[in-house]
């Protein structure tokens, strides 16, 4: 065979690949498109006011208060919201991780306190907020309005809830930051390892998105995945150091949607249990 000819031979055969290959990345990107229309309003931004106190072996402490935007998944039309503990909470996750450790370091301790939690809509309304339960193990917080809203919420239903394998693709939901406007983004991650002990979850591949914690996972048939949360155990060893903490021991994950189900019945009534506006106007017609 002639070099012509086996250069058309090649460019024929690249060319009946192309469709197949774009075609499934089009049905991806459809189903993609789909998910996004569907639950992008069940994906909120939980503004928290967050005050931190820090010391170390021997050097007295300090403390600061920063506000912070955090990715919220609502599971529930009454507002519950659910995001990464380790976001409110980074000290506990630290301190896990230390756990096996020796020396001075050992003595760092970071302590949190939220004194000011909002869950930000998208038409701008600000729904005062408190966490209600926070899950060590699972690293989840539950957030719930003070104020019942007005209408119910967009949410995910975590019911309906579907499994993975290696190399499977999810569609990941997110609302960005300020600078961006606070819009909405999705993004495709692959699963590059499932974890059967000591419970079930998934690895999601390393790759740069723009999923964060508390960002939900769907699979491309619409069924709820999981939430990306994070997993810390301790850096046992010889010759550790706060400075020099081992990467093996912090990783994203997803969580199951079934594990964030169960501890969102858990989740209490929100302390104030305060009525809306609506509800106020509807009692007071009542007593007249």
């Amino acid at each position: 065979m002639s070099n012509k000819s086996t250069l058309a031979l090649v460019c024929i055969l690249a060319l009946l690949a192309t469709p197949a290959s774009s075609g499934r990345a089009d049905e991806l990107a459809d189903k993609g498109r789909e998910i996004f229309k569907q639950h992008q309003r069940a994906v909120v931004t939980v503004q928290v006011v967050m005050k931190t106190k820090y010391s170390m072996g021997g050097m007295g402490g300090q403390a600061n208060e920063s506000k912070q935007d955090l990715t919220g998944t609502v599971v529930d039309p009454s507002g519950l919201t659910v995001i990464a503990l380790s976001a409110t909470d980074p000290g506990s996750m630290l301190q896990n991780m230390m756990s096996g450790m020796s020396g001075e370091d050992t003595k760092f301790k970071l302590e949190t306190e939220l004194t000011d939690v909002k869950i930000l809509l998208e038409d701008g309304t600000e729904l005062p907020a408190e966490v209600v339960l926070r899950d060590k193990d699972l690293d989840l917080a539950f957030v719930r309005p003070k104020t019942k809203p007005p209408s119910p919420m967009a949410s995910v239903n975590l019911g309906k809830s579907g499994s993975a394998q290696v190399l499977d693709q999810v569609i990941t939901l997110n609302r960005l930051g300020q600078a961006a406007g606070r819009a909405y983004a999705v993004s495709v991650e692959r699963i590059n390892a499932v974890v059967q002990k000591p419970r079930l979850f998934y690895i999601p591949d390393s790759t740069m998105t723009s999923t964060t914690i508390g960002s939900p996972a769907f699979m491309p048939d619409g069924k709820i995945l999981g939430v990306f949360v994070m997993r810390s155990v301790s850096a046992s060893g010889g010759g550790m150091s706060l400075f020099n903490l081992r990467p093996e021991g912090l990783t994203a994950i997803i969580l199951p949607a079934s594990d964030v189900l169960k501890a969102a019945q858990q989740a209490p009534e929100a302390k104030g249990g305060e009525k809306n506006p609506s509800e106020k106007k509807e009692e007071a017609k009542e007593q007249k």
